[in-house]
């Protein structure tokens, strides 16, 4: 799928509805904290076709591949770097199941490297270009819909992995962004940075998600609106996370309030919205119900 047909898409609907939170929704199933939600692409497709179903079940337009640390980088963590391609195809493959006869798109997640950039880390842009290419490559072979390219920091890192999509491709691409510090992303870029930038390149939407708290992401939607004539993403956190003192993490924003604020997302400007970490199918069926 290419820009305009994305864009076709949006129109018809005005407001699509995104899927919620892969890891934190796996963990709720029993994926042990720490590991890789890719693991169980292979290790439990049941769980993670469950799960694509479930949002779908809740109103989801879209739904986001368990890709998010598909790359051969992230992938080595969990040693899983020589079944990269396997992951990446499983996790398509499981998704057009779960698709199979309704009206829902499937976006390739893409999530950033885990490393940074020379001089500040051991990562080359040549490299980095390559796991990106690697990575979008057989998310597109494998046959989704578009791709996101999300939850970035570094500006330079999210341009090399466009410009690795685009050796390739055409399909469609939204690159978000994770502003954890407030109104900047864990690396100082500001929204306004963000824009300046995306807005040179062809990506169909940029998009604000993860980020620390609901408050903070709309400041960003806020700031980000008038700074850009493209679509904008948005999947926030169910707030901020809290520890418990046993290693175990909580999102306090429950789907009602989660949903009661989902109109006002679309009145500052938001086209796609959906949630980040904490945001269970109910969190969806409320953002559903809300958006009119």
């Amino acid at each position: 799928m290419n820009t305009s047909e994305l864009s076709h898409r949006l129109q018809e609907k005005n407001t699509m509805v995104v899927d919620g939170a892969t890891g934190t929704n796996l963990q709720k199933m029993g994926l042990p904290i720490g590991t890789a939600p890719e693991s169980w692409v292979l290790g439990n497709p049941d769980a993670v076709l469950d799960l694509y179903k479930r949002f779908i079940d809740a109103g989801s337009d879209i739904i986001l591949t368990c890709t998010f640390g598909g790359n051969r980088i992230r992938l080595k963590h969990a040693g899983l770097e020589n079944n990269a391609r396997e992951v990446n195809q499983k996790a398509v493959s499981l998704a057009k199941q779960a698709v199979a006869g309704k009206n829902v798109l499937i976006a390739g997640s893409i999530g950033p490297t885990g490393e940074m950039l020379e001089p500040l880390g051991p990562l080359t842009e040549a490299y980095a270009f390559e796991v990106y290419k690697e990575h979008a490559e057989t998310l597109i072979n494998a046959g989704v819909d578009f791709l996101v390219i999300e939850t970035q920091y570094d500006l330079n890192e999210a341009l090399t992995a466009i410009l690795a999509v685009r050796s390739i491709s055409d399909i469609a691409i939204v690159c978000s962004f994770s502003y954890d510090r407030g109104t900047r992303t864990m690396m100082g870029t500001r929204p306004n940075q963000v824009a300046e930038t995306l807005n040179q390149t062809d990506v169909f939407a940029i998009g604000i998600n993860c980020g620390k708290s609901l408050e903070a992401n709309l400041e960003v939607l806020e700031i980000l609106k008038p700074l850009t004539d493209k679509p904008i993403w948005f999947k926030p956190n169910a707030g901020a996370p809290e520890a418990d003192g046993e290693g175990n993490v909580h999102y306090h924003i429950s789907p009602e309030d989660f949903g009661n604020q989902a109109n006002l997302w679309v009145e500052k400007g938001a086209r796609f919205v959906g949630g980040c970490c904490g945001t269970s199918p109910e969190h969806l069926a409320a953002i559903r119900q809300n958006i009119h």
